[in-house]
């Protein structure tokens, strides 16, 4: 029989907007790891939170998340000695059932299994710190301004406040119910409590935190929506109400305009369904567009906040899922596009924006992150997913919306991308605030040469030039459908030419492989990196090549079992361990995996897929986290190694390769505009049959079933119905898509 194997931090996260919460498996903020906190808008409000019982720690049972806002933690007694004689260990059971909004409801409750009358305090110490998340995720956390704690014995309210010149933050401790007598004393919230034999006690908590937004005093009031979404019993008077209907509601009709899934492979199934919950998790409210139109923060617990990168990778990946779910990156990105330039923030007209923050750090403008423009290819990707929502809507309307916007993009790629003019991008930083690496391998170190040596400023890696063809190809077939002929053959005209000339000045012949980067004197970087398989991707590559490509990136020094590495075992720089010189990231693997099938190489794409899908069956809830290290798998009683630091779980675009993955499988196509769906199923021998439901193209929901029979993958239209007033030939039409090749 095998042995079930489950990987997974030793954390509880539970999330919701922009607020998170990240305790240990006791539920509690304590012990050596310091990233623990209860977190909003880039701040760390709750920096220290422990459980005693008569000075004593209680002893950790069981923990859990419930969902991704809510979470549960069973704790018991150690040996308690008293004047009525001894608590006998594990006889009193607290449990903390949590729920996480815009505030944090807190619900407490203890039980008595003694076989006694008992008298003990209750006691809970809580610090602040309103560390800036860029501190926290360092370790150096800074004390600038003064801090005040205050407890008002009459509104049972403990006040936290922070201040520092301008910059405000405050935490309060709302009591909402309590069935025993509270004071505070020695910096610590104690409850009296006595409890007979099989006695509940109860007490109901709110931590509101104020960055300065609107709170009346209804915010400080009431557990309803907290009890309802554990499912506490606790007996509050008057919050009876039903679950969280605003959570509810938004999940339920993501889920409900989502393209569903059903399959033989039981893994696979879990995977898609946590992949949609988590997606819905990570919606960042206060940026919606419209019911529909949304997107999500970038990863918990780091990455809670507006991405450029992130976000449009995430939509690219999810268009099969709801092809309009781009609408809200598209739009939001839009709204920050550079204008002017700004060393500082390393702007410049047109550029795509990198991330937004509203932490202490950003206020006083000792980071750049208001927003920040370090990113050299968001503006690629932007191009690229406009495209794509057009390829899957068929809505010309909006890409008239994002005209200009799409013009500024291709500006600012051929003026600051192509720094010196050569038709090639790379990057350099104009800010002293300086990123040393702003592709999407944008660690510090992780752009290096074949013997490990770091690549010095400016460089071009080789999946930024793969970008920009396949941007101008895309952007010459939208400027073609508006009639703008002239500036779609330009585009035309200057993809081939970078073709190319990529593939003269980038191609290693004895690795048969594409090289990592130029580095700034124009000479290649020949370390083989995963990079050279995303520019499968995009289609830069000749047929040739890309077999080629395939075979060198499925060698062992960049296989590791698990899926394909960022880095080459045989480079200096090689750790498995390392963010991205070495690990594995599922989103990249999505990608290659990806270019393998558009060059036909099926088998090859599957191989990656069945990788990472295996490594993603250890992993807890089969959550794929961020990226995993790259550390060779031995046989098939082996688990994946989480990345040493801790990986963000859940991330968007390691949550949105499932989506991806499951795409490249069935080898869907979408082309809306000329009423088209194309399909090619490629099914492996594990998966012998997958059905998508509501799957949204144009103006059509068609539910599509997928089988294997032998060796051959067969397909058949279920169902097909379109919105209420399409005329017949404006349906679209699914067709094999086998014979289309490298499009």
């Amino acid at each position: 029989m095998a042995v079930e194997i489950r990987v997974g931090p030793p954390t509880i996260t539970i999330n919701q907007g922009r607020t998170f919460m990240v305790t240990n498996k006791g539920g509690e903020i304590a012990g050596d790891n310091h990233s623990l906190g209860l977190y909003a808008m880039d701040t760390r409000f709750l920096s220290y939170y422990q459980l005693y019982i008569n000075r004593q720690l209680w002893k950790s049972a069981e923990g859990s998340e419930l969902t991704f806002y809510a979470s549960r933690v069973h704790l018991s007694n150690p040996t308690i000695p008293t004047d009525d004689g001894d608590i006998t260990k594990h006889t009193l059971l607290l449990t903390i059932n949590r729920v996480i909004g815009s505030v944090l409801h807190e619900d407490l409750e203890i039980k008595n299994y003694s076989g006694k009358k008992v008298n003990f305090m209750l006691e809970i110490e809580m610090k602040s710190d309103f560390a800036d998340l860029f501190e926290v995720k360092k370790g150096a956390v800074v004390q600038r301004g003064k801090i005040l704690t205050t407890w008002d014995d009459k509104k049972q309210r403990l006040y936290t406040s922070y201040e520092h010149e301008n910059f405000h933050r405050s935490l309060v401790y709302q009591l909402v119910h309590c069935a025993s007598p509270v004071a505070y004393a020695n910096g610590r919230l104690v409850f009296e409590i006595e409890l007979e034999q099989a006695q509940t006690w109860n007490a109901c908590a709110v931590f509101v935190m104020d960055y300065g937004q609107e709170i009346d005093d209804s915010t400080y009031m009431g557990c309803a929506e907290g009890q309802a979404a554990t499912g506490s019993t606790g007996a509050v008077p008057g919050h009876g109400k039903e679950l969280s209907s605003k959570v509810d509601k938004r999940q339920h009709h993501w889920r409900s305009i989502c393209t569903g899934l059903s399959t033989s492979d039981y893994t696979l199934h879990r995977m898609y369904e946590q992949a949609l919950q988590d997606i819905g998790a990570l919606r960042l409210y206060d940026l919606d567009v419209s019911d529909d139109a949304w997107m999500p923060a970038a990863g918990v617990p780091w990455f809670v906040t507006l991405f450029g990168r992130d976000s449009l990778i995430v939509s690219y990946q999810a268009m099969s899922v709801s092809p309009h779910f781009a609408q809200g990156a598209l739009k939001r990105l839009a709204d920050y596009q550079a204008a002017e330039r700004d060393d500082w923030l390393e702007a410049q007209p047109g550029k795509i924006m990198h991330e937004k923050r509203f932490g202490e750090l950003t206020h006083f403008h000792q980071i750049p992150f208001s927003p920040f423009y370090a990113t050299a290819d968001a503006t690629i990707l932007y191009l690229i997913v406009l495209s794509e929502a057009y390829r899957w809507t068929g809505d010309l309307e909006q890409f008239k919306q994002y005209h200009d916007v799409a013009k500024r993009c291709l500006q600012w790629i051929d003026q600051y991308g192509d720094l010196d003019g050569d038709g090639f991008q790379e990057y350099k930083s104009f800010s002293s605030f300086k990123y040393e690496n702003v592709a999407w391998k944008d660690s510090a170190h992780a752009v290096v040469y074949a013997d490990g040596s770091q690549v010095q400023q400016p460089k071009g890696t080789c999946e930024l030039q793969s970008y920009v063809y396949d941007a101008k190809v895309r952007m010459a077939e939208m400027f073609e459908a508006l009639g703008e002929h002239e500036e779609a053959q330009r585009l035309r005209k200057q993809a081939a030419e970078l073709k190319r000339h990529f593939n003269e000045v980038f191609w290693m012949e004895d690795e048969g492989c594409y090289g990592f980067a130029l580095d700034p004197n124009k000479k290649l970087v020949t370390t083989v990196a995963s990079n050279t398989g995303q520019c499968l991707w995009n289609g830069i590559a000749e047929p040739e090549q890309a077999k080629r490509i395939a075979q060198r990136l499925l060698q062992e020094d960049m296989w590791s079992g698990w899926g394909i590495r960022t880095l080459s075992k045989k480079n200096r720089a090689y750790n498995p361990l390392a963010y991205q010189r070495g690990s594995v990231w599922p989103h990249d693997n999505g990608i290659i995996a990806a270019g393998f099938k558009r060059y036909g190489l099926a088998d090859e794409a599957n191989q990656v897929i069945r990788a990472v899908f295996d490594a993603v069956e250890h992993f807890d809830s089969y959550r794929p986290p961020e990226l995993y290290a790259g550390v060779q798998r031995k046989g098939d009683v082996d688990f994946p190694v989480l990345y040493p630091p801790g990986a963000n779980i859940p991330q968007a675009w390691a949550t949105g390769s499932i989506f991806h993955m499951v795409r490249t499988i069935l080898g869907l196509q979408a082309d809306a505009p000329n009423k088209r769906l194309y399909v090619w199923p490629t099914l492996p021998a594990w998966l012998s049959e997958i059905q998508l439901q509501h799957l949204r193209v144009g103006p059509c929901s068609i539910t599509l079933r997928f089988w294997r029979e032998g060796d051959t993958s067969r397909w058949e239209i279920r169902d097909i119905n379109a919105d209420d007033g399409t005329k017949q030939e404006d349906m679209i039409r699914v067709v094999d898509g086998a014979k289309r090749g490298n499009q």
